[in-house]
Parts: structure tokens; sequence; C-alpha cells
């Protein structure tokens, strides 16, 4: 027989289905919990019974389909043409064009990327910078870094934490490829100035996008529930892209996204085809060349399922969430909403005597929250904008709201009487005179365990101590910190 060249231990002797299972069930156990409405955010809950069945029975009837072609899996353009069809129909405009992709980053990878190949093609732009409000979404940046294109970052209004469209008006140059409006902006839950910002990019001959990743398939649904909503879509003159996420408040399951744009044409410019080599001709309309047709399935059948009507009472049910939410929060002594929240998501910060926020109080507070079983997402200050808590509503949490109010003003008093955390001043001031590209791996390791991150150990019961550490770091320190934190952990 011939020599077994597999290393050893590379794989466990097989076991039956049942045991793997079993396994895979227990690994949950220390997640946060997808479903019951007590975590305020990453995960998006219609609390429809069975909705969750029809996803898992769609995505298996096609988890073996490769979406790489569709001329052979010729199933996968009528899905797809279903999709983004119904999408442009809601927040389109006529002629609109779409892909449907794996997640709001591939989105807007997709649209950056269109974005700068337009402009080389049409005006020769080599040099391509975008414009982004300091409130869009950290997968700008990564586009930025991944496509060569610099990011421009104008400040927000510090008082409504909305995109300034005169500061985005002033960036704009010959070099600006794409201008950026939010709706709502992940971290505050609030929505741009839209028409303003896309007349200016209009007015430079420049292409506007939309992300509409969060509110996209929640806003025109509120204002079928009644509610007002502003146009923000590419009914709107000077936007030509739009990206909108149908795992958040379309309720599929991750990852299911749409880009729209306002012509074919304009789309042509996502596409990346070759014919260079000796295999079959590639043509790819996303990042993704060889993907499942579950994901694209378990979408549209969701779609289909839940209907109009549906999305409009989820909406309405969000809506009524989100009332009672507010209500209670501006009603807590030291709380303090920040902005207008107009799609689900709140942002909450804590003040103290001097009416300044309060970040130990608010990590304390946090900490105590996820002691009683709640999940509320800290956010750290940056560039003047407070930190805070945010939370993401959705329809499953409607009948929870009382309670997490309840838990929240006991959770407060108990955080009262915590000592502070604050960070050494003489630790900040090092901190401040690094050089995160100079740091060794040993300093690197000693600095997170300092921090508390330490990855043989597991995260820290409390997370206070470090993030308050963590919101006093310079940038690019923080940034080359949770790198090294992220690859430890992922390391053998």
């Amino acid at each position: 027989m011939p020599a077994d060249h597999t290393p050893a231990g590379a794989l466990p002797p097989g076991r039956p289905a049942d045991d793997v299972l079993a396994e895979l069930r227990a690994l949950r156990g220390d997640d946060a919990p997808t479903r019951g409405g007590r975590t305020f955010a990453y995960v998006y809950d219609a609390g429809l019974e069975g909705l969750d069945g029809l996803a898992a029975a769609a995505y298996t009837a096609y988890a073996t389909v490769n979406g790489l072609d569709m001329t052979v899996f010729p199933s996968v353009a009528r899905l797809e043409n279903d999709i983004v069809a119904a999408v442009a129909a809601v927040l389109g405009a006529p002629g609109a064009q779409g892909t449907f992709t794996s997640g709001g980053t591939e989105s807007i990878l997709l649209a950056v990327k269109t974005a700068r190949d337009h402009a080389r093609a049409t005006r020769g732009v080599t040099a391509p910078r975008m414009v982004l409000p300091s409130t869009a979404h950290a997968a700008f940046h990564k586009a930025a870094a991944y496509l060569g294109v610099e990011a421009v970052v104008v400040p927000v209004d510090p008082a409504t934490y909305r995109a300034d469209a005169d500061a985005v008006a002033a960036a704009i140059d010959d070099r600006t490829v794409l201008v950026v409006a939010s709706t709502p902006s992940y971290a505050h839950g609030v929505v741009d100035p839209v028409a303003e910002i896309a007349a200016a990019a209009a007015a430079r001959g420049v292409l506007c996008h939309v992300d509409a990743c969060i509110g996209g398939w929640i806003l025109p649904y509120l204002r079928r529930a009644g509610r007002e909503v502003p146009a923000f879509d590419l009914s709107v003159p000077g936007v030509t892209s739009l990206s909108v996420d149908l795992h958040k408040y379309g309720y599929a399951d991750k990852g299911a996204s749409v880009v729209l744009y306002r012509d074919a044409e304009l789309r042509r410019h996502q596409y990346f085809a070759h014919a260079g080599w000796p295999g079959y001709p590639v043509v790819n309309p996303t990042v993704q060349g060889t993907k499942s047709g579950g994901l694209l399935a378990q979408a549209w059948a969701v779609l289909r399922h839940v209907g109009e009507d549906g999305y409009t009472a989820l909406a309405a049910r969000v809506a009524d969430a989100s009332d009672r939410l507010l209500a209670g929060l501006r009603a807590t002594p030291g709380v303090r909403v920040l902005g207008d929240p107009a799609a689900g998501l709140v942002a909450l910060t804590l003040e103290g005597p001097d009416g300044r926020p309060d970040l130990s109080l608010l990590l304390h507070l946090a900490d105590e929250m996820r002691e009683r079983g709640w999940y509320l997402q800290p956010q750290l200050s940056y560039d003047g904008l407070p930190p805070n808590l945010h939370l993401t509503l959705t329809p499953a949490t409607a009948d929870r709201v009382e309670d997490l109010l309840a838990d929240l003003a006991a959770a407060l008093k108990t955080a009262r009487t915590l000592p502070p955390v604050a960070v050494d001043p003489a630790l900040a001031e090092l901190a401040a005179g690094l050089d995160p590209a100079a740091l060794g791996p040993e300093e690197v390791a000693g600095v997170l365990a300092f921090a508390g991150l330490d990855p043989q150990g597991g995260l820290p019961g409390r997370m206070a101590p470090v993030l308050v550490l963590l919101d006093a770091l310079p940038g690019p320190l923080k940034e080359r910190l949770l790198s090294e934190f992220v690859g430890s952990i992922f390391r053998i």
C-alpha cells in the first residue's frame, strides 16, 4: 500500500454526523444569542415564526449551486434579477441596474471601484479621491485601502451628527471620484442631507453613493407605515448608486446585499472580465468568483415570504419600539440620546455632573448590562464626537423595551457606585509617543497584556478597563494593537 503522507493530527478520525452537530451546538454556548431580542447589535431578528426555517431550507436547496456561471445554472440569474428588480422598485429609478453581493462591505467596495474606473474612463482621473463624512462606515476606508483611492474625511455637525453638505462640497476637487452620504449612519442612526450632498456632487460632475446598508429596507416601509422619511434613494437627482443590506432589515440570513446603479452603463465599470489566460473566459460582477447560490436563494425566499405588507408591519413595530425606548432614555437622568435617530438605531451617552460625557460610567454601564444578559455595543470617542452605547432595534426587541429600560436603570444605579476606571496620564503620554510601525512582537504583546487583551487567557469579564485605555490611545496605535490581537486569536 502507498505510504500515508497525511500530517499526524491534521484531522481526527471520522465521527458520526450527530456527534459532529452536537459539538457545533455546544460551541455556540458561549456566543451572544442571535434570537430573543437581547442582543442589540450584529443581529436582525424579525421575530416571525418559521422564517429561519424557510431561509435554511432555501439555502439548502441551492447550497451546491455555483453562482459563478449563470449559463450553467440559469436559475441564479432568475433569482438575482427578481431580487434586484424588487430593490429597484422600492429604492430605484427607471432603468436602475444592480447586483446581489455578499454584504454591505462588498457592495461598498464595488461602488468605489465603479466610481474609480468611471472617473478614469470619462475624466482621466489617475489619482482618485473620495469625500467621506467622518461618520461614513469603515468599509469605505477599507475600499480606499484596497483600491488605491484617497479618503478625504470632513467633519459632521457636532450637534446633529449629520454630514455637513457645505463641508462636503468644499472638499470636492478635480480628483474627486465619489462623495458619500449615509441613511442612516451606523454610529448614531441619523440620516445625512442626501439631496444637498448629491446636488454638490452633480454640480462638479462627480458620482454620489448613498450608503443605505442599514436603512434601505426599513426607511421606505416606515414611510409606508405613515412615518415622515426624507427622499434618499435613486429618485434624488445626483444620487448615482446605493447599497442596501437585505440581511439587516430585510431579515435574510447573512450575507445578502444589493448595490444599485442609476443605469447599466455605470454598472459595467463594476465588472471584472479577463480572457488573457488559457482557461475559461472570466466575467465576475462581484469580488467573489465561485460562490454558493444558497445565500441568493434564501434572500429571495425571505423577500417573497414577508412581502410588502409584512415589511410595513415589521417597520411599524420597530418604530413603535423606538418611540418607547427613546422616551424612556430621555426621561432617565444623565442619559443623552445623540442626534435624531431615524431608522431603529439609537446611540446614547452618559453625562457627568459637569455635563461632559462620562466614559468610565458609560463603560461600567455596558458591563453591568451584559451581566444582566443584554448586549449594548460600546463605541469610543472620535474627533470630538462623544463615546456612546449603540442599540439596534428589531421587531424581536419590541416586547423587550420596558424590561431593557428597567434593567438599564438598575445597572446605571450600580455603575454609579463603582470606582472610576481611568488611564494613567504617564502611560497615555508614553503611548502618544510610540510609533506603531516600529513596535516589535514582544512590545506589542506587552502592551496588549497591559490592556487586558491576552488571547491565552481569553477576554476579561469586564471590558471597561480595556476600552478606557483603547479610547485614550492614538488611532494608528489602536489599530495596530487590535489587528495584532485579532491575529493572535486566529493563530495556532
